[in-house]
């Protein structure tokens, strides 16, 4: 026999053989996909979001960006999945306990080509603003690290440039902390509400409104919520629906593409925050002064 006939036969093998279906033929025109990147440069000290900050990222008409608090939980595989069937990028602002306790899901994420990003060690119900500010720092400081370990297997000099504030809850000397560790803060345009107690279609159509009425935006999700994985698979098809596009942050060293407020802007969060901070504050004050009643009658 030949060489020829050798080099023949061979091929008719291979072509025997059966083909996996790439990533390509996965992502077809019926899924939503990924339109496209934008770089983040944590070094240029940048706070976004409309809802807490006079600025967010420049998008355009019908563009949005999905991004995912509070995890990794047991919902997020389901959200993973929504994800992976429409070939959607995603971004996760991670606790760090949570990505300690649960390494496979955050190592999931980055494999599966999402960003990952800081929430935090321990997403304090006091929030970070109303705890001194060498403990907040730590707790900053600690979420990086477990996330970053759970994430790329070490913890490195340049964490990813993505982090947000539980709750909301800022102050400047805070922000310019993260911002000194290279880190932009990222607020929201819209939510989901998802806290609230609400059925998947409930929050679909209260999702679905908001981005109508703005148009485009960064949107606030929680993949620790059971109600958001059931409601993910129908939000994205109705993003595909009504025309939206994806945007995936990614880091960056160029100019991050930045929309400054309009005249007459005002914080969502800022009321929110201080209504929610002052009766945590009447709380703990009545607690100890509780508490010092009850050592006082010893």
């Amino acid at each position: 026999m030949t060489e020829t006939h050798h080099l023949l036969i061979l091929a008719a093998l291979f072509a025997a053989l059966p083909v996996a279906p790439s990533a390509a033929a996965d992502c077809g025109s019926d899924k939503l996909g990924t339109a496209r990147e934008i770089e983040i440069n944590g070094a240029e000290g940048l706070s976004v979001g409309l809802q807490s900050y006079p600025r967010s990222l420049a998008l355009e008409d019908h563009e949005v960006v999905l991004t995912f608090d509070d995890g990794p939980a047991e919902p997020t595989p389901q959200i993973l999945e929504a994800l992976k069937r429409e070939c959607v990028k995603a971004t996760f602002f991670l606790i760090g306990k949570n990505a300690k306790e649960m390494p496979h899901l955050v190592k999931r994420e980055v494999d599966e080509g999402h960003t990952v990003g800081y929430h935090s060690m321990t997403h304090p119900d006091r929030t970070l603003r109303l705890m001194g500010l060498d403990e907040a720092k730590a707790d900053i400081d600690a979420g990086v690290a477990a996330v970053d370990a759970a994430a790329f297997g070490k913890v490195g000099e340049h964490p990813q440039p993505f982090f947000r504030f539980p709750g909301f809850a800022d102050t400047p000397e805070l922000l310019n902390y993260v911002h000194s560790r290279g880190m932009a803060v990222f607020g929201s345009d819209l939510w989901a509400s998802d806290w609230r107690k609400m059925t998947p279609q409930e929050e679909l159509k209260l999702v679905l409104e908001r981005l109508d009425e703005a148009g485009k935006g960064v949107v606030l999700f929680h993949d620790n919520k059971a109600v958001t994985a059931k409601m993910l698979p129908d939000f994205l098809r109705a993003l595909k629906e009504r025309g939206y596009k994806v945007v995936h942050l990614v880091p960056g060293s160029g100019k991050t593409p930045i929309e400054e407020a309009g005249a007459g802007w005002k914080s969502t969060t800022a009321p929110i925050v201080d209504k929610i901070l002052k009766a945590k504050q009447r709380e703990k004050h009545k607690k100890e002064t509780h508490e010092k009643a009850d050592r006082d009658a010893m």
